[in-house]
């Protein structure tokens, strides 16, 4: 998710597209055959507080929650085998689906998971013919192009949100006389190993308009996950986006800055479901979606880092150093999708230039029905 560059961004739309044109000689899109209406029951454990309005945009909202072991397993009649592609096993964000894999979370719903590293451009076509059943990824500017061409890619869950404390984000390195409160940054370059059809580009673009910036008014500097922090240091560029936990490495030192990073309480990635989960067997997909929320409820509902022995079993599950892993804030863990993020993304995706014509529709982009009706809320 975090790590995309412009050219592989238009590579990926080019394949879909051509994919889809294919798709068209031979048969009509998967989508046009109408969802079957689904009963939806009240769920155990999942009151009130298991849904927010997704209208509800406040940096404080606090991440919809269940009680802990819920919503209870209801076991498919026979088990489905599915295959969920990630671009990491190794990344924090990636932990529920690793933990509902390694505490049988998904066995208890009749579901055989495979995770797949795979990267976006393989994962996609693959997941919109319904070759893999799901992709843990974000509705970046590749996946909204491919939606257009026809293929039924939905964002049906979110993943997370950083907490307050975290500064990943957008760093720079402030010139003599200038302070945190205004930093000039049209014409300035930023050195960054994400590219502009990331879902990045959002908060980014954000960051830089309360700047006197843009993506259309800095000069991108495209560097190695290993190279940024260095050439923001040794002056090879102005400013970087640094993600955890490498912006500890300037954090406190008062010739940077930190400008701002992903907003609040508003996920910009998660569970991207193909035509198999949405339309062949949707039962499987609020099953699939039930067993990552309950490992949700019962692992990561707050600071899940405040207990060491579950940090140290994280630690190994994500094969990385503990002291690594505690020297950031937990991620505020939330399937839950905003109102009018891809309509966020798409602004920023043409202010950066990676994507042109009509908007997609929220509509066509997004189904929350799957996870509410797994936590028994009737819209």
């Amino acid at each position: 998710m975090r790590t995309r560059t412009t050219t592989l961004t238009l590579l990926v739309a080019g394949s879909l597209l051509a994919a889809a044109g294919c798709a068209k000689e031979d048969d009509e899109p998967p989508s046009a055959d109408p969802a079957k209406p689904r009963t939806v029951t009240s769920v155990a454990g999942c009151g009130k507080g298991s849904w927010t309005d997704p209208a509800d945009l406040a940096p404080d909202r606090a991440p919809a929650r269940c009680s802990p072991d819920t919503p209870a397993p209801k076991p498919l009649p026979e088990e489905r085998s599915l295959t969920i592609a990630t671009g990491t096993l190794s990344a924090e964000y990636v932990a529920p689906l690793q933990m509902a894999v390694a505490k049988g979370e998904f066995k208890k719903e009749g579901l055989d998971v495979r995770l797949k590293v795979l990267p976006t451009p393989d994962a996609l076509p693959l997941l919109a013919k319904g070759d893999i059943d799901a992709q843990w990824a974000a509705p970046e500017a590749a996946v909204m192009n491919g939606i257009t061409s026809g293929f039924d890619i939905k964002w049906t869950a979110g993943n997370f949100s950083p907490d307050p404390r975290s500064k990943s984000g957008l760093w720079v390195k402030l010139k003599k006389d200038e302070t945190a409160s205004h930093v000039p940054m049209a014409g300035r370059k930023l050195g960054t190993m994400i590219g502009k059809g990331s879902v990045i580009a959002y908060p980014m673009n954000k960051a830089l308009k309360k700047h006197g910036g843009g993506l259309d008014e800095i000069r991108f500097q495209q560097l190695g996950s290993a190279d940024v922090l260095t050439a923001l240091q040794n002056g090879g560029t102005d400013s970087a986006w640094l993600l955890d936990p490498v912006w500890r490495k300037v954090d406190g030192d008062k010739r940077y800055a930190f400008l701002g990073g992903q907003p609040q309480a508003e996920p910009l990635g998660g569970l991207l479901f193909g035509p198999n989960l949405l339309r062949e067997d949707p039962d499987a997909g609020v099953a699939l979606l039930r067993a990552y929320i309950r490992t949700v409820n019962t692992y990561f509902a707050g600071d899940y880092k405040a207990d060491k022995a579950f940090a140290t079993e994280l630690a190994k599950l994500l094969k990385t150093d503990e002291k690594v892993l505690l020297s950031t804030p937990s991620l505020r863990m939330d399937w839950e999708i905003r109102a009018g993020t891809t309509d966020r993304l798409q602004d920023a995706y043409r202010a950066a230039g990676v994507s042109k014509g009509d908007k997609v529709p929220e509509n066509k982009a997004v189904d929350r029905t799957l996870y509410e009706e797994a936590v028994g809320h009737k819209p």
